[in-house]
């Protein structure tokens, strides 16, 4: 097939697309809303994968103002060791109240087509937020092992203002060196509300 075929039939495609869209929008069909899921596509200003490790997350709205579950994962393939103590960075201008008698770290499941992302069981451990919500610190009452996936629950409103924040995990595992490691990131957006 040659190019100018193939654009040719790209630009029907679209066609095709567009009257579709304008019959239901005449129709008084209500467009579908995205899931609150990583894109398949994502933006970054530097991006240099030797220092960024894009981590999976689930989220129950991404709308702004809206209460939203927050599911931050740690599959097995994220961390080499146990951890000692769990921090995570939350960015400054992300302007949403975290309290901690609503975050929870967990044994994970993680959703798919038939299932639901949940909290599998509770995780006992000590957590602790900055006063200008720009951090979140997880003490685990026994270390946690690299088998399984685990995560950080939230339940909170997010935040007004619309856009990416990148939250980042650190993580301190058990031994003689006090030092936290970069395990990656989340990378999640906020949308404006949907009319």
């Amino acid at each position: 097939m040659g190019f100018p075929r193939l654009r040719h039939q790209i630009a029907l495609a679209a066609s095709a697309a567009l009257v579709s869209g304008a019959v239901a929008l005449s129709a008084g069909l209500q467009p579908s809303l995205a899931q609150g899921t990583p894109g398949l596509m994502e933006f970054r200003w530097d991006d240099n994968s030797r220092d960024y490790r894009k981590l999976y997350f689930f989220m129950t709205d991404t709308q702004r103002l809206r209460r939203s579950e927050y599911y931050l994962m740690l599959r097995p393939k994220d961390r080499k060791t146990a951890i000692l103590k769990l921090t995570i960075s939350v960015p400054s201008h992300f302007d949403a109240k975290i309290d901690p008698k609503r975050v929870k770290l967990c044994k994970m499941s993680e959703g798919g087509m038939m299932s639901r992302t949940k909290c599998q069981e509770i995780i006992p451990a000590t957590i602790e937020v900055a006063a200008n919500d720009e951090s979140i610190e997880i003490f685990p009452d026994t270390p946690v092992s690299d088998n399984g996936t685990i995560g950080v629950y939230m339940n909170i409103f997010n935040p007004f203002n619309i856009g990416m924040y990148q939250f980042n995990a650190l993580a301190q595992a058990p031994g003689d060196v006090p030092m936290a490691g970069y395990l990656g990131s989340w990378l999640i957006q906020i949308e404006p509300p949907s009319n």
